[in-house]
């Protein structure tokens, strides 16, 4: 269990951070900074991007559940 706890923390960090660096920025952030925030798009999320946001509140909640099961596990032996 402790193995499959591992594994799937690493996994989850990895693509959580994949999904976080596909999101296009909103603007007012770094990317603005950059140039990142010159466009301006009028036009609502598109369903690739909601799509998006569900996989990665998804991912979030496996990757907190697999934290409070590694816990749960160091305190219990």
């Amino acid at each position: 269990m402790e193995l499959f706890l591992d594994i799937l923390l690493i996994v989850t960090s990895l693509l959580l951070i994949l999904l976080v660096l596909l999101h296009r920025g909103k603007g007012g952030g770094l990317s603005s900074l950059f140039g990142g925030g010159v466009q301006s798009n009028l036009s609502g999320s598109t369903v690739a991007e909601k799509n998006l946001d569900r996989l990665t509140v998804f991912t979030g909640i496996i990757w907190v559940i697999s934290i409070l099961g590694i816990g749960l596990q160091i305190k219990f032996s």
